[in-house]
């Protein structure tokens, strides 16, 4: 099983940081593995709005589907695959502080086939490319911040 948690403060309000984190074509600012998430449909990102995203890895693309399966503006959002080579979900969260927010993101799922060999591994460099993926968000939220 694929479980890990990541911690990140960002001197920005949760609403920011929300609106930024859910938005798909800013996805790829703050992941930059990822190619491509597009929103299947129209209307406003919520509950059961699937994205097909393309993300590299491995010297290829790897596509998914997924599905918001939460969405509480400025509390929660999570991504469930339907559709992809890594079932492995996110969820993040998110709370006020003195100094702006507390984002919690977590990854859960169990590796199927060929992957599921690769699990402990998997799981340690999954687990230091979001650190990796949510100090560049970090960076980039309060570097906006400052600019004038």
């Amino acid at each position: 099983m694929i479980q890990f948690t990541i911690d990140t403060e960002i001197e920005r309000p949760v609403a920011d940081v929300f609106a930024y984190v859910t938005d798909p074509d800013r996805l790829s600012t703050w992941q930059p593995n990822t190619v491509s998430a597009v929103q299947e449909g129209d209307g406003p990102l919520g509950l059961g709005t699937r994205l097909r995203e393309v993300h590299h890895a491995g010297g290829r693309d790897l596509e998914s589907l997924v599905e918001v399966s939460e969405y509480e503006p400025d509390r929660a959002f999570a991504l469930h695959v339907l559709e992809g080579a890594l079932p492995v979900d996110a969820r993040m969260t998110f709370k006020a502080t003195e100094r702006g927010t507390l984002m919690c993101f977590g990854a859960h799922g169990q590796p199927t086939g060929a992957l599921r060999v690769a699990e402990p591994l998997l799981r340690r460099t999954l687990k230091r490319q979001f650190a990796g993926h949510c100090a560049r968000l970090k960076h980039l939220l309060e570097e906006t911040a400052t600019r004038p």
